[in-house]
């Protein structure tokens, strides 16, 4: 019986301790820095459609090339705080907001 949960996990936490270690570990860590660079990419494309702004458009108001839009939309570039305030508050309009929890 006990084989069976492991092939098949009940919960999403089960699914990613067995695909990408437990809680803590260094691989489970790279997961969920990869996830939230891919949740950040899609809230800024999801906010520059909103806006009906073009990636190039949005390139002109930040004084950056197209192809760094993409990137961070992709989510295949690292990015800044500094850079993701840049984005929403002077490209999109919006306001940053950042928490913390412990």
């Amino acid at each position: 019986m006990s084989i069976m949960l492991k092939m098949n996990p009940e919960t999403i936490n089960e699914l990613f301790d067995q695909k990408y270690g437990a809680n803590g570990t260094k691989t489970r860590r790279g997961f969920e820095q990869k996830a939230e660079a891919y949740m950040i990419a899609e809230l800024i494309r999801e906010s520059r459609k909103k806006a009906q702004l073009t990636q190039e458009q949005l390139a002109q108001k930040l004084n950056v090339k197209r192809t760094y839009i993409s990137k961070i939309e992709r989510a295949s570039s690292d990015i800044r705080i500094s850079t993701l305030r840049k984005i929403i508050e002077t490209g999109l309009g919006g306001k940053l907001h950042i928490s913390v929890e412990l």
